[in-house]
């Protein structure tokens, strides 16, 4: 039986960093992921433009800019609760390099952390002609115990506020933070598919593929270099193509004849699963990257596709539907112990493995023929639904901290890009340029 299969007909940038200081006071790392971490209440004290050629009013809205490119990314860090310091008697703006005498308020008032910032225009240098030190002050020990400079050009301020919020995350959980990755996608362009990618929060797209065809289901390389993709440039068959992203170079991988999709590479890179019907229905296959080798991962009259690698790399996740209809199904990486993994509901498809191996999401379709967002424990004892409402929901894809998912809705008509937290909380919108954007593909961390 046939099922649904939603297929939708070199920005290099360098940020010149050095350390203001550092603290001798070891860093504490927690871990976000716990259901019961408590969020570190977190000040931002604002980010002082100092001034430099611009007016005035273009130094006071630089300095906002960043600050609220901070604030958004403290938000969706999922470590921090934002705090407001004013209504705690503490001063905000006009600070030097030093902590407000007010901070000492800040640990008794239940603030851990307050961090600000000041950014400063410079002339005779377009590369370097901005720059930003930010400061971030433990309440506990009532001191600064860390700070950065940041140097650029002014068109990467947004960038330096990215910057500065994942070196807030990564010294207090140790891990990389989300603010500087990319997610890739596809959007309409009249009758053509054309790959994009932005920033995470939807900023800054640019345009990959301009060759008027279709181009689907992107997907990025472990080391963020490359996207590998369904392609119908060469009209008679879909092979699948990889795009250097700093390049622009692009080649074929795959080319069997017949369809040729979902491709995606390994934890490690060595590997790409992807599904093929050129020996017939629909099947799973590896390809070595180093070596070209190509080998069959499973057999059977219906047809398998849609395969995402568990973090370990030793298993894969997949959409058959040798039981009827559309089903989520595991497997080892060659190909071994297949086993099913939902049985709620008559269609389970698009599966995507958190890189913290902890969930599976995937495409679910509801009592009221609704297609939603769900995850289900590896083990199948625990499954979530956790988009509800209108449109169709589809592809989604996790963040590489595993505390969100993106993926294409038509909840507003169009479809269109959104971000949720992985608990099914803080539905965003992420794309608002071009008629028809969808399969989203969210790098991994810088």
């Amino acid at each position: 039986m046939a099922f649904r299969v939603v297929v939708f007909v070199s920005l290099c940038v360098s940020i010149g960093v050095a350390w203001i200081i550092e603290s001798g006071a070891a860093d504490v790392f927690l871990e976000a992921t716990r259901q019961d971490f408590q969020k570190i209440p977190l000040g931002i004290a604002g980010i002082e433009n100092l001034g430099g050629s611009e007016s005035p009013e273009a130094r006071v809205k630089l300095g906002t800019r960043i600050e609220d490119v901070l604030k958004a990314d403290v938000r969706r860090s999922l470590v921090f609760s934002l705090v407001d310091l004013p209504s705690l008697g503490m001063k905000v703006g006009h600070l030097g390099a030093e902590p407000d005498p007010s901070f000492k308020q800040a640990a008794e008032n239940g603030v851990s952390v307050i961090v600000w910032g000041q950014a400063g225009m410079k002339s005779g240098n377009k590369d370097a002609d901005l720059s930003m030190d930010g400061y971030v002050y433990d309440a506990g020990n009532n001191e600064v115990v860390g700070g950065k400079r940041y140097v650029g050009s002014a068109s990467v301020a947004r960038l330096m506020a990215h910057r500065f919020a994942d070196e807030l995350v990564f010294r207090y959980t140790g891990e990389p933070g989300i603010a500087r990755t990319k997610i890739a996608y596809v959007s309409e362009l009249g009758t053509a598919r054309e790959l994009f990618v932005m920033d995470y929060d939807g900023y800054d797209p640019r345009q990959l593929t301009a060759d008027g065809f279709l181009n689907l289901m992107p997907r990025w390389s472990p080391d963020r270099r490359f996207l590998v993709f369904t392609t119908y440039r060469n009209r008679n068959t879909q092979d699948i193509d990889m795009i250097e992203l700093a390049t622009g170079k692009r080649w074929t991988l795959v080319a069997q004849g017949g369809l040729n999709i979902t491709p995606v590479f390994s934890p490690d890179g060595n590997s790409l699963a992807y599904s093929s019907s050129h020996e017939g229905n629909a099947e799973l296959y590896r390809l070595d990257t180093k070596t070209k080798a190509v080998q069959r991962l499973t057999t059977h009259a219906a047809g398998d596709l849609s395969p995402s690698w568990s973090p370990s790399g030793r298993e894969l996740v997949f959409t058959s539907d040798r039981s009827g209809g559309p089903q989520i199904f595991l497997m080892s990486a060659d190909g071994s112990n297949v086993r099913r993994l939902t049985f709620e509901g008559d269609y389970n498809a698009a599966p995507a493995w958190s890189p913290r191996g902890n969930w599976i999401a995937y495409v679910c379709r509801t009592p009221k023929k609704e297609y939603k967002l769900c995850v289900i424990t590896p083990d199948g004892q625990k499954r979530l639904q956790l988009t509800t409402g209108l449109g169709v929901d589809d592809s989604p894809s996790w963040s590489p901290d595993g505390r969100h998912l993106v993926f294409s809705s038509t909840v507003e008509g169009k479809s269109q890009i959104y971000m949720i937290d992985a608990d099914g909380k803080d539905l965003e919108r992420i794309t608002f340029t071009g008629t028809h954007n969808s399969a989203p593909s969210w790098s991994p961390a810088s």
